[in-house]
């Protein structure tokens, strides 16, 4: 091919999916002729494609690593070292339409979209007459995970492409191409979405998604009815859509099926599988990881260790926080601030990531609490420090609830969309170590660059403003 078909369906040419499908069929072949009509057939099937949509979400270009260090050196909660010349375009804010990221991290994703996309459009799955009910309820759970992850991975696409937060922005302005097809010649190359349809979309997704799980399905590291509760409160939250907000988090803390960790069990809780703050977490195992390409080897003192805690974010926490220093974080002699409590294990790098926490979701309950006047924000508010050996806030306002989600939700890749979001300036405490000069909101690098390929490719993908259009 002389153009590259990096775009979005085609990355998921990948899957040449054969007649029957098995755990061979997950890596891409790139054997585009091959078709997929009629090719999806059992619930097998379907289940395998599903998990080759969870396993790209746990690559380093995703939720294995990118993703949540990008929302922290973009902010002022950590910075590059470069140890080993990891994140220093990036913790500069300074990429480029060529940078390698810029391309992985969007390819990533859609590479998780079309997985999800031939599970949602498959059709006639094989039912057992004599197992109709269950086999159907089945096929629903598995479309409705995909219906989930296709929402999660459009938002997160949208947190950092979009153009919501750059010049005035707002949801009138460029998102992202919300791709609903798996190749489909007359969607092989779509417009970019707006913000707001992009939005709109998403919640028709989750709203699918809903409808379709089983309640009693739990398992945090398969998608589930409270993650996509929980993902939609956190889409209205960063819209402030606060009355959906609202219900999507109070449907997950009335289900009763989770709880804040108390403070002796923080720490040794990312060590663990499936704990009970976890609604949805990237699976790892001892021979399925990212290995020294994760997130423990590029926050600890390693070979690579280039992302590393600002002063400014330890100092927020008062002695006795087991999220402060002695607890989630490690000072060593020389000084350095280090994260080694959340996703600890360097060997054998089999810590599962969080992705939503139940922590998280009490946050998004009590800002919309806070923006809806309905009461009790400051009761939520105070359910984490209570928890976490810190003082307790005598006023629920704006500034506390976010300070309160720097604190419990660091290292986890909020920091800057809790800043972009509230139309913030990005705080440079300092200067030595920060190195992107703290833009002004509105800046053009509070989006990255559409990859220059994508751009070349698709003549009706616009590239961002700021990035050489």
């Amino acid at each position: 091919m002389n153009k590259r078909y990096i775009y979005i369906a085609l990355i998921a040419l990948s899957f040449g999916v054969l007649t029957s499908c098995s755990e061979d069929d997950l890596e891409p072949t790139l054997q585009q002729s091959k078709v997929i009509d009629n090719a999806v057939g059992t619930i097998n099937d379907l289940q395998v494609i599903l998990n080759g949509a969870y396993n790209r979400m746990s690559l380093s270009a995703y939720y294995g690593r990118d993703k949540i260090i990008l929302g922290e050196v973009f902010a002022d909660n950590a910075y590059s070292n470069a140890n080993s010349n990891r994140f220093v375009a990036e913790a500069r804010m300074d990429l480029l339409p060529t940078s390698g990221i810029s391309e992985s991290f969007w390819s990533q994703m859609y590479a998780v979209i079309a997985s999800a996309n031939i599970v949602i459009n498959a059709t006639d799955i094989e039912i057992d007459p004599l197992n109709a009910e269950a086999d159907q309820a089945e096929i629903d759970q598995i479309k409705g995970e995909a219906y989930a992850i296709r929402a999660l991975a459009h938002f997160d696409l949208l947190t950092f492409y979009g153009q919501q937060n750059v010049n005035g922005g707002g949801e009138s302005s460029l998102g992202v191409p919300y791709v609903t097809t798996f190749r489909k010649e007359e969607d092989l190359f779509p417009p970019r979405n707006t913000v707001g349809e992009v939005k709109n979309m998403a919640y028709d997704d989750l709203e699918m998604a809903q409808s379709l799980m089983n309640a009693g399905s739990t398992n945090p590291e398969f998608m589930n009815l409270y993650a996509a509760y929980a993902i939609e409160a956190r889409i209205a939250n960063y819209f402030e859509d606060w009355e959906r907000s609202l219900e999507a988090s109070q449907f997950v803390i009335e289900s009763g099926n989770y709880s804040i960790i108390e403070s002796q069990d923080f720490v040794s809780s990312y060590a663990e599988k499936g704990s009970d703050n976890t609604i949805f977490e990237i699976a790892a195992r001892e021979n399925d990881n990212e290995g020294i390409n994760g997130l423990a080897n590029i926050y600890q003192a390693t070979t690579y260790g280039d992302v590393v805690a600002l002063p400014n974010l330890a100092a927020i926490y008062e002695s006795g926080d087991v999220r402060g220093v002695g607890g989630i974080i490690t000072q060593y002699e020389s000084g350095t601030l280090r994260n080694t409590g959340k996703y600890p294990s360097i060997a054998p790098y089999d810590d599962d990531i969080p992705v939503i926490r139940y922590e998280e979701v009490v946050l998004l309950y009590a800002e919309a609490l806070l923006e809806t006047a309905s009461g009790e924000a400051l009761v939520w508010l105070n359910s984490i420090p209570t928890n976490r050996g810190a003082s307790t806030y005598s006023v629920a306002n704006k500034e506390n609830i976010l300070l309160e989600r720097r604190k419990e939700l660091a290292f986890e890749g909020f920091r800057f969309h809790d800043l972009a979001r509230t139309g913030m300036d990005i705080p440079v405490p300092d200067g030595v170590l920060q190195t992107h000069g703290g833009p002004e909101y509105g800046s053009y690098n509070f989006a990255l660059p559409i990859p220059l390929a994508e751009d070349s490719a698709n003549a009706n993908l616009d590239q961002n403003f700021g990035y050489g259009n």
